[in-house]
């Protein structure tokens, strides 16, 4: 008899996965979470989400910052702020790209990072009324 060994999640995956719970909290849809440590040695992970507004959007970004805070996890920068169309959060190993629908389509991030691998999320579905 064979024993299957149940490897557990490395920290970035947990980091990914924490962030990307955050985010489903506040309604970001869409979210996609990837290791990209596989050809970037400038971070291990990337997130996207899509937020409905520009209003959205900003509450999502101060909502990771105060994540980010309560972890004790660093954080090195954002741009976008303003404007909110795209926002990229930078967490040192996890960079965050919070964008407007039609930002994110135009990007296309998900075809530019397909080497990634996918990191299963297992979010909660969303409660209807």
């Amino acid at each position: 008899m064979t024993k299957a060994w149940k490897t557990s999640p490395s920290p970035m995956e947990e980091k990914l996965r924490h962030l990307a719970g955050a985010l489903h909290e506040k309604k970001a849809t869409n979210l996609y979470a990837l290791d990209v440590t596989v050809y970037s040695s400038a971070f291990e992970g990337l997130i996207l989400a899509t937020a409905q507004s520009e209003r959205h959007a900003r509450s999502l970004a101060d909502h990771l910052l105060e994540v980010a805070h309560e972890q004790n996890w660093d954080y090195l920068g954002m741009e976008g702020y303003q404007q909110a169309g795209w926002i990229l959060l930078d967490f040192n190993d996890i960079l965050v790209h919070i964008f407007q629908e039609e930002h994110r389509n135009l990007y296309n991030l998900e075809g530019f990072w397909n080497r990634g691998l996918s990191i299963a999320l297992q979010l909660p579905e969303n409660e209807h009324a």
